[in-house]
């Protein structure tokens, strides 16, 4: 039996809710591996490597936490790290119908299981994009993402 997980996500950028889920799998697992999403029809506003530093930053206080690019089928990565499981964090309704249908394609097509997180109440509301949005029209994102990732995020819409 695995006791690795996989936190799988775009990460553009990384937030508290993100966070969240990958903190609270660490305390249940033994490994956790932050897959970072490689998608070629996508281009983000951080590029991969800048992502992957960011949540690197960002988890460096857990123990038993590494992170990863993915590019293809999920359960594809699992299986060459021999992971069964999924962690999923899960804001609302909108967010379990979609992952509903994937975690069920994963169980099917690769024999691994997804684990959903119900979103802690200081995430509820966060999404990468509404982040990304905020800040471009000047809000205050601070809450929503760690110190470090507001400041990238800051430096990188000063840049243009």
């Amino acid at each position: 039996m695995s006791t690795a997980v996989v936190v799988p996500g775009s990460f553009d950028p990384i937030t508290n809710g993100h966070l969240d889920v990958v903190e609270r799998v660490a305390r249940r697992f033994d490994h956790v591996v932050v897959a970072v999403l490689v998608n070629p029809g996508k281009h983000g506003m951080f590029t991969l490597e800048e992502r992957i530093d960011l949540v690197e930053t960002c988890v460096d206080h857990l123990d038993d936490v590494e992170v990863d690019a993915f590019e293809g089928l999920l359960v594809d990565f699992c299986r060459d790290r021999g992971i069964g499981c999924i962690a999923k964090g899960l804001r609302g309704v909108g967010d379990f119908d979609y992952e509903l249908q994937m975690a069920r394609m994963n169980t099917r097509i690769g024999d691994v299981e997804t684990l959903f997180l119900p979103a802690s109440p200081d995430a509820v509301h966060v999404s990468s994009s509404l982040v990304k949005e905020v800040a471009r029209l000047g809000g205050t994102i601070e809450h929503a993402v760690p110190e470090v990732v507001a400041r990238a995020l800051h430096d990188k819409l000063a840049d243009g």
